[in-house]
């Protein structure tokens, strides 16, 4: 598999990511942490959840491999919070665009959070990495569409067609 399939994702990955903190700082800070009937309680709860999860599954990819609640706050600050994760995008796309054949190709063992060891395709990790991405990048736009703050288109399909011109 070539890796320019995941450079794509990657580069969407990012744009979109930067699309929805743009819109999320319009926000005052109660509307932004305000609970909501979701997953991870808020909007800033989900948006912590994102960067765990990253930090997570790069670490599999890249040791030292970290473990931690899947619900943990990493920073309380949405300052903070959007340098992470902007900090963490380019990590996504730099790992990503730095992956071979041969790595695509290959396995990657790893133990969940739990301990328990897996085996899993390099292919498939990065794919559920996106898929992971999206559904809860979904769900926070979802939870900006209850606000006053209009969410951001983020489909693929303008991403590509705003890459095209």
């Amino acid at each position: 598999m070539d890796s320019s399939y995941f450079r794509v994702f990657a580069d969407y990955n990012q744009w979109a990511n930067a699309r929805l903190y743009d819109a999320v700082a319009k926000l005052p800070d109660v509307e932004y942490r305000k609970p909501r009937q979701s997953f991870f309680k808020s909007i800033h709860g989900t948006l912590n959840h994102l960067l765990v999860a990253d930090r997570i599954w790069l670490s599999r990819i890249e040791p030292p491999q970290v473990a931690m609640p899947l619900n943990s706050i990493l920073y309380e600050d949405f300052a903070a919070l959007r340098m992470a994760r902007e900090a963490e995008d380019r990590r996504v796309v730099s790992l990503v665009g730095a992956m071979t054949t041969e790595t695509l190709s290959g396995d990657l063992v790893y133990t969940n959070n739990s301990g328990a060891a897996f085996t899993t395709p390099m292919a498939q990790v990065l794919a559920h990495l996106f898929n992971h991405q999206t559904h809860h990048r979904g769900q926070a736009h979802d939870q900006l569409s209850q606000t006053d703050v209009a969410p951001p288109e983020l489909d693929l399909m303008y991403y590509l067609r705003r890459r095209q011109t």
